[in-house]
This record gives C-alpha cells, structure tokens and sequence, in this order.
C-alpha cells in the first residue's frame, strides 16, 4: 500500500484551523519529506513536538516508518509480515527501544555501586541468537530480539555493566508469559518498564534466568537481572560483557553501526516526545507486539 493511500489528507475545505495549527496543508507532503531525509530521528522527535496535530501523525504513522526503515526484517517478523499491526506499548515505544539506552538503578536482586544514566545510541543489532541466551528450556520457541549490551564503566576496580534491550514477538501468547502466570510471580512494586512505563516481572525473581546463561554472556554466577513488562519490553543487565558474532539485525542511525555514544542536543530533542524522566526509574530493557 503506498503513502498515499495510507495517510488521510488535510482537506483544505476543513477551514483555517487545521492548517494554522499543524502548519502543513497536506500530510502527503511531510511524509514525502520525512521520506527524502530518511526518516531522521532528531526531526521526527522536533516535529512531534510542535503540536498536538504533529504528535498525533507522528504516533499513528512517522515513528512505525522509522522501525521499518531502520529494522525492516526485525519489524517484519515481529509483525508477523504485517507492518500495519498495532505494536504493544506503540511503535513510538518500538523506536524508543531501538535507539536508546535507560542506564541502570539498583533493583531488589541486583545492586549497582553507582546509577548509570540513559542515552542515545546511534545503532543497535539486535539478535535472535541472543536473545535465545535469555530463556529458560522450556521457553526456547519463544522469539525474543536482545540487542547488543552497552557497555556502562562503574569504575577501575569494578567490572563494567553491560545494558541489553529486547523485544518478544507475540508476547501475549508466548511461554514465558504462560510460565509467569502460571508460577503466579507477583509484579515488582518499584520498577517501571523504561519504555512504556507499565509493571514488569523479575526474572530473576521469577526463577527464569538460565543458569548457562550468565556463562554464555560473559558475566559472574548471580550477575545477571533482568525484568519483562505486561506488554513484553524487557530490560537486561550484567557485570560483564560478551559480543555476539551471528548475522541478525542491524538498527542504525545513518550509516553507523554497532556503535555507542551520547548525542546530548538529540537527546534534549528526544526527551520532548518520549519522557526520559520515566526511562531513568527502571534497570532492564526488551519489548512486544
């Protein structure tokens, strides 16, 4: 289906309301620009945050071209081939995962020396392989996307914090939710999804953390925590790091990949549409539709 037929048009025969408050007389239009600059982050999160008109285009169609332009496999197998599909949390909440990282706090079951704050990441691969590093046995046909970990220094006698982000495809009807249920593990009290700010379960908490796990991530026995949300965000964190090597999904900003790095002017912008206040309250990172 092309753009045209997808987006509704700003009629001009609905008055001079429409067109003052959003500044454009047809939608067409911006998306054909958002389409020549490649879906930029940094404009979409300035034209969000114009006006109510903006911020509503944005959320219903600009932050689900950016996830395919950016994922289009990732996207597509979340979906189910079908882009169209609503994504649990929004797709804004999809973007939001993708190109940022919500630093760490200390939970219940895992204690840090030191918070280590969120940023922008300019690029993210994102990994089945990986993510399968995640689930238990009987877990294993689950499909769950684990980005790389970012890397976070906790000082010079400390082991660095490696931050992973993921996504559940059909979380809803997944076995691990399934397991959750059935184990009746009760909802943490104090930590929020970083990403669409609903209750999460712990998994360590829940008895769900591999026990190879730890040793195929390259981190310490009992350093590694991380929290699944009723909609199928997670967030993972460990004492240490370990790259995955397989052929995944890459999510980039520009042309630069399986890279790290704070921009703080974009993340000012960032922080406009998607509430960094509420990404800082949580320590772990994945997601689903």
């Amino acid at each position: 289906m092309s753009a045209n037929q997808r987006l509704r048009p700003n009629s001009l025969s609905q008055g001079s309301d429409s067109s003052s408050d959003s500044g454009i007389l047809n939608e067409r239009i911006l998306v054909l620009v958002f389409e020549s600059i490649k879906w930029d982050i940094q404009t979409i999160c300035s034209a969000a945050s114009v006006n109510r008109k903006l911020r509503a285009l944005a959320e219903r169609y600009l932050w689900r071209e950016l996830c395919v332009y950016r994922a289009p496999r990732m996207v597509a197998t979340l979906t189910n081939g079908a882009p169209a599909t609503r994504m649990g949390g929004g797709w804004n909440t999809l973007a939001k995962l993708m190109f940022f990282c919500c630093g760490c706090e200390s939970s219940r079951q895992f204690r840090v020396s030191k918070s280590s704050p969120g940023h922008f990441v300019k690029a993210s691969r994102f990994s089945k392989t990986s993510g399968r590093s995640f689930l238990v046995k009987d877990c294993r046909s689950d499909l769950l996307f684990v980005s790389d970990p970012c890397e976070h220094p906790m000082g010079e006698k400390e082991d660095d914090l490696g931050i992973y982000r993921g996504v559940f495809q059909g979380f809803l009807r997944s076995k691990t939710r399934a397991c959750l249920l059935r184990r009746q593990v009760a909802l943490e009290e104090r930590v929020r999804c970083p990403y669409c700010g609903s209750r999460v379960w712990s998994m360590k908490t829940a008895r769900l953390i591999p026990k190879s796990a730890s040793r195929r991530l390259g981190s310490h026995d009992d350093g590694l925590e991380y929290f699944v949300c009723i909609n199928g965000q997670d967030e993972a964190t460990q004492g240490s790091l370990n790259h995955c090597d397989d052929d995944d999904r890459t999510v980039g900003y520009g042309k630069v990949v399986s890279t790290r790095g704070r921009d703080e002017g974009l993340r000012d912008e960032w922080a406009s549409q998607i509430d960094i206040g509420c990404l800082r309250r949580a320590s772990v990172l994945p997601l689903t539709r």
